[in-house]
């Protein structure tokens, strides 16, 4: 298979694995994603995964990808919280929680970072369209769950503060039931005391 015929077999699929082009094409010499990317035809992603470089000019394809190249994951922490302006800081990586070990990838697209959380925590999140795509995306209730069951040392007021939440967005858009909700689904009792904390240095 050249380039150009397998460009036209998996130009749809965008965040390619290798073993998708081994199930439909057993005899596909795998060498030959090693020269395309030399060659800039291809991005490798991770071991196993490519993408065809022009899906840089596709504002999505980045969450897209933090999907596919580590499962079961779904985007949440820093990156949830910035799209929904929970947070005002600019995120220069994509942060997801995975119940495989912490890991972190660097290609073209991004730096992808994963923290472990047990797989019963593996809920709250949403398959969020983008574009033509569709993306497992935190609940921002669970976002700021994940972030403050794996950063315990917001544990006093000063340091909530330093997170800077966004108190309109907390007051306003913040959806506490769904909160006291994913709360009690962790059955955490630190995690609890920390909520509440938030709630009280943020006034909601």
């Amino acid at each position: 298979m050249n380039y150009i015929e397998f460009r036209n077999n998996f130009i749809e699929v965008g965040c390619i694995a290798t073993y998708q082009i081994m199930a439909q094409y057993p005899y596909f010499n795998p060498n030959n994603l090693t020269r395309w990317t030399r060659q800039g035809l291809l991005v490798k992603l991770r071991q196993g995964y490519y993408a065809f470089p022009e899906m840089k000019e596709q504002s999505d394809f980045a969450l897209y990808v933090s999907n596919r190249i580590y499962k079961p994951s779904y985007i949440s922490l820093h990156t949830t919280l910035a799209f929904y302006g929970v947070i005002p800081e600019a995120i220069t990586q994509i942060t997801g929680v995975s119940s495989l070990k912490t890991a972190e990838f660097q290609n073209d697209f991004g730096v992808y970072t994963y923290k472990t959380i047990k797989p019963e925590l593996m809920f709250g999140y949403e398959l969020k369209p983008f574009g033509n795509r569709i993306i497992q995306f935190a609940h921002p209730e669970k976002a700021l769950l994940d972030l403050l069951y794996l950063y315990p040392f917001y544990n006093t007021q000063e340091e909530m503060e330093e997170l800077r939440l966004d108190e309109d967005y907390l007051t306003n858009d913040l959806d506490i039931k769904r909160l006291d909700e994913y709360t009690a689904r962790f059955g955490n009792k630190v995690l609890a005391k920390r909520i509440e904390l938030m709630k009280k240095t943020y006034g909601i």
